[in-house]
């Protein structure tokens, strides 16, 4: 990533957070009937208390995280159960005050929250079946990936999620299936174009 590219996510706002997360015409065509199914502000709180276990504001402000901002969708009702569907397609901006508390957070956060809570409840009803680590590629800067299995008492549920960092803004694309089933491709194409958001936002355009 250019250094003129980072210095110009620290004229990004709070207010910005809305036009870095994809909208319905920015999504493939695989979920081009996809509706909007919930977005708005993620305050710290909000990210503590549906974290995991010991995640707290103080740690995330203490990270550097300021604040984020979530758009989710899901296939048109009727809802479908059956295995393979993807249920929810996400992304998620996070404004930090460094790039440093970007790579952290990727790293202390989401990789390692993840790794220490496998076989735990992580609420819901749901257990943390098991991850695995995805290597996802052609993004600017650092990104990283996991899909996870969660176990409820009648299904499995995965998802496939990649962070990836312009700059101070850390950028989650998600995709969750009914069943174990790996969405890498999606979730790439998903997080570039999210990529495209985030610096035509720092850019001006």
């Amino acid at each position: 990533m250019t250094d003129s590219l980072t210095r110009a996510t620290f004229d990004i706002r709070e207010m910005d957070l809305p036009d870095m997360v994809l909208v319905q015409e920015d999504l493939p065509p695989a979920y081009s009937d996809y509706v909007l199914l919930r977005n708005g502000e993620l305050d710290n709180r909000a990210m503590a208390d549906h974290g995991f276990r010991g995640a707290s504001e103080e740690r995330f402000r203490a990270i550097g995280r300021i604040a984020g901002y979530l758009r989710e969708f899901a296939p048109p009702p009727p809802p479908l159960a059956a295995d393979g569907v993807d249920f929810a397609v996400a992304s998620v901006a996070h404004l930090f005050r460094s790039p440093e508390g970007v790579h952290d957070w990727m790293r202390e956060v989401f990789l390692s929250g993840f790794a220490e809570n496998v076989g735990s409840d992580v609420g819901g009803g749901q257990i943390l079946a098991g991850i695995e680590r995805l290597n996802p590629e052609g993004f600017f800067d650092e990104a990283v990936g996991l899909k996870t299995v969660h176990y409820t008492s009648d299904s499995a549920i995965s998802s496939t999620i990649i962070d990836f960092r312009v700059g101070r803004v850390l950028g989650v694309v998600f995709v969750a299936t009914v069943g174990d089933h790996l969405r890498l491709e999606e979730a790439t194409e998903l997080g570039i174009e999210m990529e495209k958001l985030i610096v035509g936002v720092a850019l001006g355009r």
